[in-house]
């Protein structure tokens, strides 16, 4: 395919810029993002694990609901009934003490020991994985979370702008260069070779990216706007409740809360009813949790959330069927997998692909990897122009201040990013509870900045080699931690995934380091 070199030449310098002005900010999005595939085990293996009694059957849960409605009326406003507990969710119920503002205060959970007494405890959440899932959705960016999503969304765009001119720049020679992976040549083949390759074999995933963050970004605003001119009666939906529906708390949706359902003092189907009533009607979902709430009206409503591996799903890791919670009949299935409109289900298609919660867990890993191969893209980008622009002025004799800048801010924020969500980690074993939320992100802010700043005091030549050792150190520590502190059974799954991952990790920064060594000065 011929293209004038005119063209090729302004599309090419659009590429560069548009890289280098969204690249960092994609390389944490991305590399966050490749984490939060398995937020759920993360956080569970951060946190501490609950005492209780083994949980009721389901066929005996209106016995533990009765004895806790007697001795905490409040848990009537909003409870959730868990349907598979397990080791690390031993409850079958659950609430939330209602705060001021709307806000969700501690979670309760409650159980019946052997003689048939309420049991109660209060679990100790980590905010780790919901700290990194909130990085990933905010580019990184510490700024309140509205702000940070219109910044995701400039970024959206700029990705795709980025996306598009580098197909164009590639396609005349994409015969040529396709499978071309020269390792052995120059420095700055190596990093064109290895970044065009990524490029153009996840290119539908990058897509995909792109245009689902902008609609993530700019969803709240604008469906805001449309409410304003044309919907004033019933208020529109966050994107949270949207895209994240909560099990425990949120709005359900309009055409639910429109329908007519009986007085609260009428008594609800138990939960097994429920349960054998949805397989009815929606055959193949499988129902993991009941949450029920009380509308502004004070009548019972009721969402269940489960999943249907069959199908893609609006939420990150759940679809959702909106109950009459006295006969067990479907009100609403906007949510529901292989039940939705048609409508609905072309956009859900569109949020299963950016969450990977179709194929299980071939593919949740299989985005993991794609998530680190963009992160991989983004930085060998930054490195191209580096690069580029130093042998520019090599051959000129002068040196650039914003050629110098941006080498030292990649480096920082790089290993910035890659040690501070090791470091949170590592935390995770000394902090209280896991963390909250404000000393984890202080963590992992403080080791970031640190980063950043020794890329602005080391050398040219030590630069990458130091950081990417400091950065190798702090990812090793994680298994070391966890053995140093006993952290739960390390011969369980999880614990042995995330100790393995942290090897690997390691190894390879510091492998990394060694050939950033032998390459110091090479351009």
């Amino acid at each position: 395919m011929k293209i004038p070199n005119m063209i090729l030449r302004s599309y090419r310098e659009l590429h560069s810029w548009v890289g280098i002005v969204a690249g960092l900010f994609l390389f944490v999005a991305f590399y966050a993002g490749a984490i939060t595939m398995f937020e759920q085990p993360i956080q569970d293996w951060a946190s501490q694990t609950v005492s209780l009694p083994p949980p009721v059957s389901l066929h005996a849960t209106p016995e533990l609901l009765e004895k806790t409605f007697a001795a905490h009326p409040e848990a009537r406003k909003s409870y959730t009934v868990y349907l598979a507990p397990n080791a690390a969710h031993p409850e079958r119920l659950s609430w939330f003490a209602p705060l001021s503002h709307g806000h969700v205060g501690q979670a309760t959970l409650a159980a019946l020991d052997e003689k048939g007494a309420l049991v109660t405890a209060k679990p100790q959440i980590s905010a780790n994985a919901h700290f990194i899932n909130l990085l990933h959705q905010q580019v990184g960016l510490p700024f309140p979370h509205e702000t940070s999503l219109l910044v995701t969304g400039v970024v959206g765009l700029l990705y795709g702008v980025a996306l598009l001119s580098g197909i164009i720049i590639f396609l005349p020679k994409m015969a040529e260069n396709l499978f071309a992976v020269r390792l052995t040549n120059s420095f700055r083949r190596k990093w064109l070779d290895l970044h065009n390759l990524l490029g153009i074999f996840s290119l539908p995933f990058h897509l995909v990216m792109a245009l689902t963050a902008v609609v993530f970004a700019f969803h709240d605003p604008v469906f805001d706007v449309q409410h304003a001119l044309f919907a004033k009666s019933n208020p529109p939906l966050t994107l949270s409740e949207k895209i994240r529906p909560s099990t425990e708390q949120g709005r359900l949706s309009q055409k639910a809360n429109q329908a007519k359902t009986k007085p609260s003092s009428s008594l609800p189907l138990e939960p097994e009813k429920i349960v054998n009533s949805l397989e009815l009607q929606a055959a193949g979902f499988v129902p993991e949790m009941l949450n029920y709430s009380q509308n502004k009206e004070g009548q019972l409503v009721l969402r269940v959330a489960g999943h249907d591996s069959r199908y893609g799903m609006r939420g990150a890791s759940r679809g959702f069927a909106e109950i009459d919670p006295y006969s067990g009949k479907i009100l609403s299935s906007d949510y529901l997998p292989g039940h939705q409109s048609t409508g609905f289900a072309i956009l859900t298609t569109f949020f299963a692909l950016h969450f990977g919660n179709f194929g299980g867990n071939f593919v949740r890993w299989g985005y993991v990897l794609l998530g680190l191969g963009g992160a991989f893209l983004f930085y060998t980008g930054n490195q191209l122009w580096i690069n580029a622009r130093k042998r520019r002025e090599i051959k000129s004799g002068e040196t650039s201040s914003a050629t110098q800048f941006l080498d030292c801010l990649t480096a920082g924020c790089v290993n910035g990013c890659i040690s501070g969500i090791s470091a949170i980690f590592c935390a995770a074993f000394w902090l209280p509870h896991g963390g909250d939320y404000k000393n984890i992100a202080s963590v992992y802010y403080g080791v970031f900045v640190l980063f950043v700043i020794l890329a602005f005091c080391l050398k040219t030549r030590y630069r990458n080699s130091i950081l990417l050792s400091l950065s190798g150190l702090i990812t090793l520590l994680i298994p070391v931690m966890a053995s140093l502190y006993g952290h739960k059974a390390l011969l369980l799954r999880p614990n042995v995934t995330i100790n393995l991952i942290a090897v690997f990790l390691g190894v390879f920064l510091f492998w990394a380091a060694g050939r950033e060594k032998k390459l110091s000065g090479k351009v």
